[in-house]
């Protein structure tokens, strides 16, 4: 059996495996992230994320035999900033990926510091909520005795492969998101920058994301129940290995990932960029891709849940049906957390227009699912400038099981989505990266088997069309007053 684990926002999975892609048994834990002040989002990493893997690991080994476990891969969200002591313990919550906006001031001391033409030539991309660099300048602003403490950097999957193996590695899609430290044509760090930004710290080994990078530990062993001495790989951010799971290899092909963040992976035949988006190393060695997320979309529909009273979500769901495309006039712009992409803005707010006393429940959370598909059409749209035509849009994710979702994204975009058999997400990629890692199977091997098509309803895309016209020019009309409530709510959460 090959082992995988995945930390994502909303939950934490394990799958077991077989060669063949079959899945033997699952298992899923749900957290929350910690929203400490605006703009910030954080996690532990140490009770959280690594107590999460030994609980899933103990459940599936209590129905499965652990010694068939002939490989293991993690990975996690990100990329993440956790740093640590010299025995590997986190000296503060992780910060983590984009959805954590602290770092501003801090992206505009690093361009100034290095020149923001050769920050973007050399990374493939600009600095942004996205990058780690900022985050790790910004501790050594802000916490200095934190950071001088510190030893060691990881991001979530890497730290769970040294809590796994001891080791002290990173892989290259991650790597390739720690802009300024970074050179993605050369694939190695850029050495001078990095002694400026992560100055006393070390800089991890790179690994790609199927290489070992070492074996579980005794220690390890006996929390988790994996058999000491397995191999464990490198592995990497969870939307790459979801990506490698719905068989996201050639060129032109587009993962799109309903998550608790909306993601994008395409892969590229040689290298692209674009402003607004995120040129990144891919999952196979040498490969690159072009990606891009937005902030909030499941996470958005789980606020509306709670604010609605903790309603099931079937039952929202089920309003969100009865009601016609367009949500009768009402507009939502899902910038909830800042948003990424396809505007870059850490400090966008989110905006709900044309409320009437005829909106219902029904109403907003198809507003919010609209609101998300319009991002998404204006994120694909980039791409396809920016990058490869798309070939082929491989829908993965959670939120798939909302079908009305992914419908609303067909029907938004005009795109045709291929749904894979297998949707469990990056766990189950994990599961093939440690297979190709340990030699298991071949490097080439792919185990996506499509499912079923999503295809635009006929009739939707004229009201769509004139929609999305009006979504588009809110946040050019409405920029400067969201940025003077967020120094409102930054003062207020500072206070």
């Amino acid at each position: 059996m090959l082992l995988g684990v995945d930390i994502g926002t909303g939950s934490s999975k394990a799958v077991l495996a077989s060669p063949d892609g079959t899945v033997i048994d699952t298992a899923t834990v749900h957290h929350a992230v910690s929203l400490p002040r605006p703009g910030w989002a954080e996690f532990d990493a140490e009770n959280t994320w690594w107590a999460e893997v030994q609980h899933l690991c103990r459940e599936l080994f209590a129905r499965r035999d652990a010694r068939q476990v002939t490989g293991v891969a993690v990975s996690g969200m990100g990329p993440c900033l956790v740093v640590t002591d010299a025995r590997g313990v986190p000296l503060r919550p992780a910060i983590l990926y984009g959805v954590d906006t602290r770092a501003s001031r801090e992206i505009a001391e690093l361009n100034e510091e290095f020149g923001e033409a050769r920050i973007t030539a050399d990374g493939g991309k600009a600095l942004s909520s996205q990058s780690v660099g900022p985050k790790l300048r910004w501790i050594a602003n802000h916490e200095p005795q934190v950071f001088a403490a510190a030893r060691y950097w990881f991001s979530c999957s890497s730290f769970l492969v040294h809590k796994l193996t001891g080791e002290y590695i990173l892989d290259h899609p991650t790597a390739s998101q720690c802009d300024p430290l970074y050179d993605i044509r050369r694939r190695e760090w850029i050495t001078d920058r990095a002694a400026a930004v992560a100055r006393h710290l070390p800089l991890p080994r790179l690994l790609w994301p199927a290489e070992t990078a070492g074996q579980v530990t005794r220690e390890a062993a006996a929390l988790t129940g994996i058999p000491a001495g397995t191999p464990v790989c490198a592995g990497t951010v969870d939307a790459w290995v979801e990506a490698y799971s719905a068989g996201v290899r050639s060129s032109g092909d587009t993962m799109l990932m309903y998550g608790s963040t909306m993601f994008f992976v395409q892969q590229l035949r040689a290298f692209r960029s674009h402003p607004q988006l995120w040129t990144v190393s891919g999952v196979e060695p040498g490969s690159l891709t072009l990606s891009g997320g937005m902030s909030t979309s499941g996470s958005l529909l789980t606020w509306l849940q709670q604010i609605l009273g903790g309603t099931p979500m079937e039952d929202l769901l089920k309003d969100a049906a009865a009601v016609p495309a367009g949500a009768e006039g009402l507009l939502l712009l899902p910038y909830f957390a800042g948003e990424r992409t396809p505007i870059l803005d850490p400090d966008a707010r989110g905006m709900i227009m044309g409320l009437t006393l005829r909106h219902g429940r029904g109403h907003l959370l198809r507003a919010a699912l609209e609101g998300i598909c319009f991002g998404l059409r204006q994120t694909l749209d980039l791409v396809e400038e920016a990058g490869e035509p798309i070939t082929r849009l491989l829908a993965v994710g959670g939120g798939l099981k909302a079908g009305l979702w992914s419908q609303i994204a067909s029907d938004v975009t005009g795109r045709t989505q291929i749904v894979p058999k297998v949707t469990i997400g990056a766990s189950y990629g994990d599961a093939l990266l440690a297979a190709v890692g340990t030699g298991t199977v071949a490097p080439d091997t792919d185990w996506m088997k499509a499912d079923r098509l999503v295809e635009p309803t006929a009739g939707t895309a004229g009201l769509y069309d004139e929609m999305y016209a009006t979504y588009c020019s809110l946040y050019a009309s409405n920029r400067d007053h969201m940025h003077a409530l967020a120094r409102i709510q930054e003062k207020a959460g500072q206070s």
